[in-house]
């Protein structure tokens, strides 16, 4: 019948409009997570083993890249990897960046050592609080502004290619049973 012709139509055309933005998606979150390997563009961070956990795990390239581009083959590893990148990067965006702050305020000796100083920030949240943003971190510059660009980033792609993972298992699941209608 005409209608289900047309109902098959409109699920190959969803299914390839599905597939470049899942791809296209792929390979973003995986630039995007490079880039968080290299603040401020400088590979010595990176060298000198001062990168952020989340940075290091890589799920933009392995989670929202890699597994998103195996998408193609199967829903259920792409959704896997969405989402796997999508908690990653909620966590890092509340624990904070890796970077050289000043903790001579615990012990009143000048010390300056790397790691999570908002991640334990009693009553303040980083992440509101722009006063704080050029003024805990010490190195690398601009710290937070590149840790919470790159993330929030991250996030929103994460949650886009979740949205058409789901879809593209509806648009599937619509497809085989149309076509077995169709006979």
């Amino acid at each position: 019948t005409p209608s289900s012709r047309c109902a098959m139509a409109c699920s190959r055309t969803c299914s390839r409009i599905l597939g470049l933005s899942l791809g296209a998606t792929a390979l973003f979150a995986a630039a995007t997570n490079t880039a968080l390997l290299f603040p401020n563009w400088d590979v010595t961070y990176l060298l000198r083993g001062l990168i952020g956990r989340q940075a290091m795990l890589g799920s933009g390239l392995w989670g929202g890249g890699l597994m998103m581009l195996t998408a193609l083959l199967s829903s259920g590893l792409a959704l896997l990897g969405a989402l796997i990148c999508f908690i990653t990067s909620g966590i890092a965006l509340k624990d904070g960046p890796f970077c050289m702050f000043d903790v001579s305020s615990f012990n009143q000796t000048q010390t300056w050592k790397y790691g999570y100083p908002f991640k334990d920030l009693p009553n303040r949240n980083y992440l509101y609080d722009h006063s704080l943003w050029n003024s805990v971190c010490l190195e690398p510059s601009k710290a937070v502004v590149w840790h919470v660009g790159f993330f929030s980033v991250l996030l929103c792609i994460s949650l886009l290619q979740t949205l058409l993972v789901v879809i593209h298992f509806i648009n599937s699941f619509l497809g085989l049973f149309c076509s077995l209608c169709e006979k």
